[in-house]
């Protein structure tokens, strides 16, 4: 035995942890691992907020109309929420490998083409097929990351990443949005193109592909399931703009619930589902499955509406409004990463629990905004503790739902985890809108006479957006009725064991 090998097997070089190079070399091509998978993760997360602040240089460039631009944000979210679970199913079918690339394709392509859209209808089609990317890819990611880290330590702390990424993603989407937009709209889309190629570099060298599990692809489940929730969200938005009792919203949102529990219907005696009911078995998951749709319904309607908050009542540029969430940015990195350590000594029900309490006093805080409120004074404190209630709490839903799943239902149970996300975002901000609809009709009805114009319209835009944000307060409420009552400090055990 040579002296380096005696050295290295002595009690003092053990006691300083010495990692030897077989070692060294598997944790970093699991750290690459890692990065590939959040990379992916961030582009698609990033991709559902990050045209907010550029809507308006896009609806002057490309000649949208105000009714109609709502589709550069529609076509992406409903493609992407409604095929995530036939997405997570083909994943089990053909390999999450061959999904997470050839989803991550797609979608940088889409990117590209919408970076280029030369007409307001090239940048909705190219919209729609980014989400359909996203749908393929997204699923893919968070199996694949439950595959390659399989030691129980090293899992949770990659989940604490994905985690604080998927949670960040949105935020940062905001930021990102009004720098790029400071040079054009343009970049908004065209910045996914060189990440998009470099994750696909990478992804075939450093992860593994899955087994193969046969299967029938469940056409139906996937198109009813879309159906009733652009349905629904559509009904809402209607209401909106038309009120309660027009015929076409009342039909709209009835046809919406039909569709749903048609679909839950057809889950049921499905040989294999999209949405294996069995996922709902556990009290623990399926409280982690609502507090993830509710916390995405809050996460949503919150960033859509303070970002016409900063731009329309405080008269913000879209690069300071941009800025304007960089608080909350940083509050819910440190959150994320702070969450691992929290769960593995408080347990899931603690962290979750004050996560959504501090979202909670935040949402309540946003409701006395109004056209005299300032950045400072209205708006950083609602920024931190929404920040820091997001960071505790999404770490802890995605390691409960994913916890003691058997390998055959990781893909089914990431593909509903996300879903459900891009549902919360859409619905959210649907049933925010039909709220502040209504109070914008009732303040224009009974206008102050003392105000300017100006002063009105400030007064007008913040009265309804605090209004609107009632509703934020119940998603979150609920949130924290479910973590408190159904959360336990414990792992769920397997589906149906």
């Amino acid at each position: 035995m040579s002296s380096q090998e005696l050295h290295a097997t002595t009690p003092r070089a053990a006691a300083r942890g010495a990692v030897t190079p077989p070692e060294e070399h598997r944790r970093r091509r699991l750290q690459i691992a890692l990065g590939v998978i959040v990379a992916c993760q961030l582009m698609v997360i990033i991709d559902a907020t990050i045209v907010n602040i550029a809507l308006a240089r896009i609806q002057s460039g490309l000649h949208f109309s105000a009714s109609s631009l709502a589709w550069v944000q529609s076509a992406y979210s409903l493609a992407f929420g409604g095929l995530l679970l036939l997405g997570g199913r083909a994943g089990d079918a053909f390999g999450r490998l061959r999904l997470f690339i050839g989803g991550l394709a797609l979608f940088t392509l889409a990117s590209l083409a919408a970076g280029l859209a030369p007409t307001a209808g090239a940048l909705v089609a190219a919209r729609a097929v980014q989400g359909v990317g996203a749908a393929l890819a997204a699923p893919a990611s968070l199996a694949l990351l439950a595959t390659t880290f399989t030691d129980g330590p090293e899992r949770q702390r990659a989940l604490g990443v994905f985690s604080m990424i998927a949670g960040l993603g949105l935020t940062l989407g905001l930021v990102l949005g009004g720098l790029l937009t400071t040079a054009s709209w343009r970049w908004v889309f065209v910045i996914n193109v060189p990440v998009g190629i470099a994750v696909i570099a990478l992804a075939r060298p450093f992860l593994t592909e899955t087994p193969r599990h046969p299967a029938r692809f469940d056409i139906a489940g996937a198109i009813v399931s879309t159906a009733g929730m652009t349905s629904l969200v559509y009904g809402f938005l209607r209401a909106a703009s038309d009120g309660w009792s027009d015929g076409l919203t009342v039909v709209t949102l009835a046809a919406g619930v039909v569709l749903l529990l048609g679909f839950l219907r057809i889950e049921a005696r499905a040989e294999q589902p999209i949405m294996p009911l069995r996922l709902f078995a556990e009290r623990l998951r399926a409280g982690a499955f609502t507090n993830m749709l509710l916390m995405s319904a809050a996460m949503g309607s919150f960033f859509f509406f303070l970002s016409i908050f900063l731009q329309k009542v405080l008269d913000l540029s879209p690069l300071r409004a941009g800025l304007a969430f960089l608080p909350m940015a940083l509050v819910q990195f440190g959150g994320a990463r702070t969450a691992p350590k929290l769960v593995a000594r408080f347990g899931p029900k603690t962290v979750t629990a004050v996560g959504t309490a501090s979202a909670l006093v935040s949402a309540v805080w946003l409701t006395r905004l109004d056209g005299a409120s300032s950045y400072p004074g209205g708006v950083v404190g609602p920024l931190i503790l929404l920040g820091l209630g997001i960071g505790l709490a999404f770490m802890p839903l995605n390691m409960v739902i994913l916890a003691g799943l058997p390998p055959r239902d990781t893909g089914s149970a990431s593909g509903l985890l996300q879903c459900l996300q891009q549902i919360g975002l859409a619905v959210g901000i649907a049933v925010l809108t039909t709220v502040y609809g209504t109070s914008l009709r009732a303040s224009a009805d009974h206008p102050d006479a003392d105000l300017t114009p100006q002063a009105q319209l400030h007064h007008e835009l913040a009265h309804g957006i605090a209004t609107s944000f009632f509703v934020l307060v119940a998603f979150v409420a609920v949130a924290f009725v479910v973590a408190v009552l159904v959360f336990k400090n414990r792992r769920p055990t397997a589906a149906g064991a």
